[in-house]
């Protein structure tokens, strides 16, 4: 097969022509690799381009060092990736074919070789499987092109095989999934099975990565059905998630969400605070990502009936001090809750200054103590209540009364 499209020629930039004009003089082969040949054949521009090569890390230094070219070694060449950046501009990872040795379900010890087929073989998915040579070739071992084509997402070979190489693949089965698949339910039966028996397998894999990878299948296509098929596959249980997570809750919340943030989502699975700190201890989320999650667990249930907008006007006014966040927390929280009209209503919302400051209650002789800090907060209350319209010296006028009061 011959790929022709603005896409693919829209790689060629004056660095790559010059990277690949010094593996033919060196007679190396170079070609794209992995996902970005996927992209390609979807229509889409890759993001990030790798690329694959018969020299070794080795002869990639040598080369580069000949011919003057600077390397940034961001991975290592354990694994046998070189990065070489040309005229200062474009880096480019380049990797030498290799063979997974050794393997402990995280790690591997690589033997590198020239065999283009050995090196798609260790890759995990047929889509991810194929490469691309600079005359438009797919070169496709295990008929990712077809899969690709009818939306259908396989390891390459036996999964049992792939997914034990690195149990981080069932996740990443899933979230390809939801980028390729044309359904919810279109689940190869043998690929299923091969889970279901090795999820214990993630129980050995870092919170950080499995993150990564959580995130992206909550966030993409299929997410609720996705989940209760990982559910029932046995897989939630080493993520963190609850032994009993609110499936249907997770459900509905996938389909009135448009574009929230991952853990917004997530928190849909979650009953009690302290399941999102049970889930961190495992995921090692953001301090934000954290936040996000309780605040949702605490609000979603508020009771705001009678006046839903000023109940979120008024949850951001009283926190003082962290209102870029918080703001973002309600949005968020709006999103899980499918309120549009006052999603739309409080986004363009913009919160006014309390008038009143401490300063002002020094001049009006309030005395310091619990008197100083409780009288600050019954003037905010008295603010809330008139609509954020009261100004200030409106407000001063009831600094005697207030202060009487609590002094009585």
């Amino acid at each position: 097969m011959q790929l022709d499209t603005p896409q693919f020629h829209g790689l060629f930039t004056p660095e790559l022509k010059q990277l690949i004009s010094l593996f033919e003089k060196h007679n190396y082969e170079l070609r794209v690799a992995g996902g970005a040949v996927r992209d390609l054949l979807m229509g889409k521009q890759p993001n990030d381009v790798d690329f694959a090569t018969t020299a070794t890390p080795t002869e990639m230094k040598e080369m580069f060092e000949l011919e003057k070219v600077r390397m940034i070694n961001a991975k290592g060449e354990s694994h046998g990736t070189v990065t070489a950046r040309i005229n200062d501009k474009e880096n480019f990872e380049v990797t030498t074919l290799r063979i997974d040795v050794t393997t402990d379900g995280r790690h591997a010890e690589v033997e590198f070789t020239t065999d283009w087929l050995i090196d798609a073989n260790r890759r995990d998915l047929t889509i991810n499987s194929m490469f691309l040579g600079f005359d438009g070739t797919i070169y496709d071992y295990f008929n990712g092109v077809s899969d690709l084509e009818q939306r259908l997402v396989r390891f390459v070979g036996n999964p049992v095989a792939r997914i034990q190489e690195d149990y981080l693949r069932i996740l990443r089965y899933f979230r390809f999934y939801g980028r390729i698949a044309n359904g919810p339910d279109a689940h190869d039966h043998d690929t299923l099975t091969a889970i279901k028996a090795n999820t214990h397998g993630l129980q050995d894999i870092s919170g950080e990565r499995i993150w990564v990878e959580l995130k992206q299948i909550v966030c993409g296509n299929f997410a609720g059905s996705l989940m209760k098929t990982m559910f029932e596959l046995g897989v939630t249980r080493y993520l963190g998630i609850p032994e009993n997570p609110n499936i249907e809750e997770f459900l509905s919340v996938c389909e009135r969400t448009d574009r929230p943030l991952p853990m917004t989502r997530l928190s849909a699975l979650l009953i009690q605070e302290n399941e999102v700190y049970n889930l961190n201890k495992r995921l090692k989320m953001s301090s934000d990502e954290l936040k996000l999650g309780v605040f949702i667990v605490n609000h979603r249930e508020d009771n705001t009936a009678s006046l839903p907008l000023k109940h979120y006007q008024d949850l951001l006014i009283d926190t003082v001090g962290k209102e870029p966040k918080v703001r973002e927390r309600i949005i968020e929280l709006l999103k899980y809750n499918g309120d549009q009209k006052i999603l739309l209503e409080f986004s363009e919302w913009t919160a006014p200054k309390f008038p009143v400051t401490g300063y002002d209650l020094m001049n009006g002789k309030v005395p310091k103590g619990p008197v100083f800090t409780k009288t600050l907060i019954e003037l905010r209350k008295l603010w809330k209540q008139s609509d954020y319209t009261l100004t200030k010296e409106e407000l001063l006028m009831n600094l005697e009364r207030i202060v009487k009061g609590l002094q009585s």
